[in-house]
């Protein structure tokens, strides 16, 4: 199996394709957004914050990598039995995190809810010796995903400029225990987990990290020696890798890119593992909600990812899967370690550094590998095509969109069930090449006990880029498959239904009324979701999964966009939103002391569920391109221009994928 000897060329190669990228047209979408008369809560500082200057790689000690760089090394294995558990529970580690989580969130969320002054409830009197668990995830869908999710995190932060005045709905970050993203989402999540849980506007400001003025296959532009620069240092630090004895795999180029534009660490952190969040302050404080990132495996030598694909979850201690086709953990800072068994074959040698937090976001996002990989074929000829074919001819079609993880840290364990027993190597793709682009099924495992999710879907399910909940009827249809392994999820409609009864233009509850789900104590176990998709409300923000550049006012743009999605206009279109948001959170716990809910939270329950209405079949589930809700008269070149912009990228991507499977 080739996988890696030709790939330092392929990065050469690419700085010479990418730099007659296409170069990105001034967006007038700003403009429209400057014309509304709604009050939006985003600060945006001019220039660097001050204290988010670049941090040297090495302060987190023990931690990084032992050899200070990308490349792995050997250390001293831990005395315990075995690096690998069976599944039947939460971690000891993630269980005492959640503990002391937890005893910040309650009193941010009785704070949260005291100030919506919701009638006839006493938040303090109704949370007394009672712990809610709100989960958070965000889907993938590129920097789109990354951005318009963004929004939503500042729209749920305390910390932004006005995020808890009347109509918002910050503190809820604060208030909530788990995180969740795949793919674009996994970058978001992992820049707030890796940078220490910085507010978005600091991430905005900061000139060290999210600069994605130019794309990060030629993030220097026009300055030719930026970029350069750039490649040396990545192929660098992955023939590191290789020549210690590790076999690579594309994703290790990705994910090192990604880090420069993601990491606020010298050359993006070459040394810096996922594991290492555990050693920042805001995590050894519980001040963040706790990180996870998704996967998906896919068997070597295929290329068919379904429903019954393994699904994986990556998260500060462990690295595993609750699907009985593995059903089992591994730690994950001893990933890259050879054993058996969850034993060492050398007792006293184990491997740390391999779970660098560039790769583990970069395996969350493998579809992207995809699309760089057929570039050399749009439009690209002569000479530079010749040699690009020559490079990544010797990379099989199943090979292009994995992270291979060498050797499996799942070899030998649980023979009777897993698919990986007798795998030397694992082999993972993008979250959700499985259709499930929102990672919810980490949220929904009954050991989590999860209350509410808040579903974040900025997928690109329409011919427009726009979201139409297919996420959530492949969830769905997951647990009655062979791979459901007794979870539940709330019924939601078919996707004809989603886009005929409109459900992605406004927030949609699916599962208020647990006694209509069969599971443990009537249903209650099983979280309510609360689902908010990316839709057109001060910005088009449906750009393209593919698109690797954004100008300024488009970052802000669909940042904006996502604020006001999550706050419906900062409650100028529902004013009663944020006390919706409470009932939401306290509906479980409700249904669970059976107690009738207010009269308030019955309107909302009333305004937001789904009511099981479903369309016939034969029903037309065709979109337009939807207009703004706060719309206003200078819209429509901005309109015009991002539609456009999304056409081009469209059309290449398509290419691109159909070169790529053919």
């Amino acid at each position: 199996m080739l996988y890696s000897r030709s790939l330092p060329l392929a990065a050469l190669i690419f700085t010479i394709l990418f730099i007659a990228e296409f170069i990105s047209a001034k967006s007038a979408a700003q403009e429209a957004i400057d014309d509304l008369d709604v009050d939006i809560a985003l600060a945006r500082p001019a220039g660097g914050i001050s204290d988010f200057e670049p941090q040297q790689y090495n302060v987190f000690g023990k931690r990084s990598s032992p050899t200070g760089t990308y490349t792995p090394g050997n250390v001293t294995c831990p005395n315990v039995a075995s690096l690998v558990r069976n599944a039947t529970s939460l971690a000891a580690n993630e269980t005492q995190y959640i503990e002391n989580r937890q005893a910040q969130t309650s009193p941010y969320l009785i704070e949260y809810l005291d100030r919506l002054n919701m009638t006839d409830f006493n938040a303090t009197d109704f949370l007394v010796d009672t712990n809610l668990t709100i989960g958070i995830a965000f889907s993938g869908g590129g920097y789109r995903a990354m951005l318009s999710g963004a929004g939503f995190v500042a729209a749920f932060d305390d910390r932004t400029p006005n995020a808890t005045n009347a109509g918002h709905v910050g503190g809820l970050l604060q208030s909530a225990t788990y995180i969740a993203g795949l793919s674009g989402g996994s970058w978001l999540v992992t820049s707030l987990a890796i940078n220490d849980f910085p507010t978005i506007d600091e991430l905005q400001a900061s000139e060290t990290v999210w600069d994605i003025s130019n794309s990060i296959l030629n993030p220097g532009g026009w300055q030719l020696a930026v970029t350069a620069d750039y490649y040396s240092q990545i192929i660098q630090d992955v023939r590191g890798k290789e020549d210690a004895g590790f076999r690579i795999s594309l994703t290790d180029y990705w994910g090192r890119g990604l880090s420069f534009q993601l990491f606020n660490y010298t050359d993006g952190g070459p040394s810096v593992t996922f594991s290492d969040i555990r050693n920042l302050s805001a995590y050894q404080d519980y001040s963040m909600p706790f990180p996870i990132v998704v996967a998906d495996g896919r068997p070597y030598n295929t290329n068919v990812v379904s429903l019954n694909s393994t699904v994986y979850e990556i998260n500060p201690y462990e690295i595993g899967s609750w699907d009985p086709s593995l059903y089992a953990f591994a730690v994950l800072e001893y990933m890259g370690t050879n054993m058996t068994d969850g034993r060492p074959l050398d007792n006293a040698t184990c491997v740390m550094g391999y779970d660098n937090a560039g790769f583990i976001i970069g395996t969350s996002s493998t579809l992207f590998n995809q699309f760089l990989l057929q570039l050399n074929s749009t439009g690209v000829e002569g000479v530079l095509y010749d040699a690009a074919e020559a490079v990544l001819g010797n990379l099989s079609s199943e090979e292009k969109d994995i992270a291979l993880i060498d050797p499996n840290p799942f070899y030998g364990v649980n023979r009777d069930i897993s698919y990986m027993y007798n795998e030397t190597e694992l082999t993972l793709v993008d979250g959700g090449e499985d259709y499930q682009n929102i990672p919810l099924l980490p949220l929904i495992q009954p050991v989590r006990q999860v209350d509410v999710i808040f579903a974040v879907d900025n997928s690109a399910d329409t011919d427009y880029n726009w979201p139409a909940g297919w996420s959530m009827t492949a969830t769905y249809d997951r647990q009655f498959s062979s791979q459901g392994n007794g979870t539940k999820f709330p019924a939601v409609p078919d996707r004809n239904t989603f886009v005929g009864l409109n459900l992605t233009a406004r927030p949609t509850w699916f599962g208020c009324n647990a006694s209509n789900i069969t599971g443990e104590n009537g249903g209650t176990t099983v979280p309510l979701i609360v689902y908010l998709a990316n839709h057109p409300w001060s910005y088009y923000s449906n750009t393209s999964t593919f698109q690797m550049s954004y100008e300024t006012s488009e970052v802000e743009g669909i940042i904006t966009n996502g604020y006001n999605v999550a706050t419906q206009g900062n409650g100028t279109v529902d004013s009663e939103w944020a006390k919706c948001i409470g009932c939401a959170i306290i509906q479980r716990e409700t249904e669970r002391r059976n107690v009738t809910p207010t009269a308030e939270c019955q309107a909302c329950l009333a305004k937001y569920c789904w009511d099981g209405t479903v369309l016939d079949a034969n029903a037309s589930n065709e979109t337009e391109e939807p207009g703004l809700i706060l719309a206003s008269s200078s819209t429509s070149d901005a309109a015009t221009i991002v539609a456009m912009r999304s056409v081009v990228w469209g059309a290449v991507c398509l290419g691109v994928m159909v070169a790529g499977f053919l």
